[in-house]
């Protein structure tokens, strides 16, 4: 989940007037999608190995404070815009939503629970989505395809923490599965909440000024819940170190960066399917460079998973509730 920002609803409302690649930059945008598919994709396992030495609350919060402390003065300078009190108030609620609660309980339940389950689990944000603007005060049903694919994915939610020895393989560690459930559902609403509330017009900039609430509460959060305590830097890998490097610059920096792009130069629905892919990149990488094991029940759920995900992100959508607005932010970890 950079950590997904939701300060790109600003773009996805725009992009009902899609540009269309020319021949020059055609190749510009295949790099950028590559990029939110592969390099989104990595982040689960790049945590994975960031929380080998480094707490997993510490790993989040120096990813993202500093990515703001960078971004800031950057896009302030950039935009020329000031931010008012009640944007604040938007970055300061959808960081401790989407970094907070969202990205610190990802890199947590890690410890617990394999990268790519991990990716499959925030897959179903989208679901978590479509349920949340329903039942907002004003919102709108959802048609029987969304609804099928909400139901689906439950299920297959369901199929991953089912009956032990199901398919000869065991089931999915049932309270890191709810840490995940809880990661998606916060995730979820700091979308639908950036939605409705004041935001800069430049998303870089609001990312920068999430990521530096975001990135508070995580430091606050490990602060509080003890895992400084007998701490010591010097125990931190060369890996680790090279994991939240990567984060940083490649995760939130150049994954953001080309997400931005493609929204710019893309059908929204066609970018939403980074939503489909991620999973699958994760479930590879952890299955091909940590050994994660790929049991039949973890295929067939992983299958049902994401053909929700599918069936949600191209449905068509009622009235004034358009494709391009349902679609998740950044699901990238």
């Amino acid at each position: 989940m950079i950590t997904g920002s939701t300060s790109v609803q600003g773009e996805l409302s725009s992009a009902k007037i899609v540009a269309k690649a020319t021949p020059g930059n055609r190749t510009l945008l295949y790099l950028a999608y590559a990029a939110v598919y592969i390099i989104w994709g990595s982040t689960f396992f790049a945590i994975r190995i960031g929380i080998e030495s480094l707490p997993p609350l510490l790993l989040p919060a120096l990813r993202h404070f500093s990515v703001g402390l960078v971004f800031y003065p950057i896009f302030r300078y950039q935009s020329k815009e000031k931010p008012t009190v009640f944007q604040w108030r938007t970055a300061i609620v959808t960081g401790c939503l989407l970094l907070c609660i969202g990205n610190g309980t990802v890199s947590w339940a890690e410890k617990i629970v394999p990268s790519g389950i991990a990716a499959l689990l925030v897959a179903t944000v989208s679901l978590w989505m479509v349920l949340i603007d329903w039942l907002r005060p004003g919102g709108s049903r959802p048609v029987a395809r969304v609804l099928a694919g909400v139901m689906l994915g439950f299920a297959g939610l369901a199929l991953l923490v089912g009956p032990k020895d199901l398919g000869g393989s065991d089931r999915i560690n049932p309270f890191g599965t709810l840490i995940l459930v809880i990661a998606s559902f916060a995730w979820a609403a700091g979308s639908v909440y950036s939605k409705h509330h004041p935001q800069p017009n430049s998303a870089l900039l609001g990312v920068a000024m999430q990521c530096l609430a975001g990135g508070m509460a995580l430091l606050i959060a490990a602060t509080v819940s003890g895992e400084l305590r007998g701490f010591h830097w010097a125990q931190v890998t060369h890996r680790s170190w090279m994991a939240l490097l990567y984060l940083a610059v490649l995760g939130s920096g150049v994954g953001f960066s080309a997400y931005v792009y493609v929204l710019k130069h893309s059908a929204a629905t066609r970018v939403a399917t980074y939503a489909f892919v991620n999973p699958v990149v994760a479930l590879f990488l952890g299955w091909s460079l940590a050994g994660e094991p790929l049991t039949l029940r973890t295929i067939l759920a992983s299958a049902i998973i994401l053909a929700a995900v599918l069936l949600v992100i191209t449905a068509a959508h009622r009235d004034t509730v358009q494709a391009d607005e349902s679609i998740p932010t950044p699901g990238e970890a």
